[in-house]
């Protein structure tokens, strides 16, 4: 058994997530978000989906993305279609 880190629960059936050279070790995937989800540099919201990347900033959607950064930010699609 294993020590989440979260919430530190000794839970059997706890798993690793291996990322940027780091081990991390949770119970559930709400820890796992909670811990490890980036953050809309906008509207604060946890990242759990994809995300948008503008000049090495992260937003959860477009909108945030023209929001905090109008000029660049117009740029960025929830979308593409082929």
């Amino acid at each position: 058994m294993a020590m989440c880190e979260v919430c530190g629960n000794d839970y059997e059936l706890s798993f690793e997530v291996h990322a940027q050279g780091e081990v991390h070790t949770f119970d559930s995937f709400e820890c796992a978000i909670s811990r490890m989800a980036p953050i809309c540099e906008h509207c604060e919201c946890k990242i759990m989906g994809h995300g948008i990347e503008v000049d090495r900033h992260w937003y959860c959607c477009a909108h945030c993305a023209r929001q905090a950064d109008p000029a660049r930010g117009r740029e960025a699609r929830d979308s593409v279609l082929a």
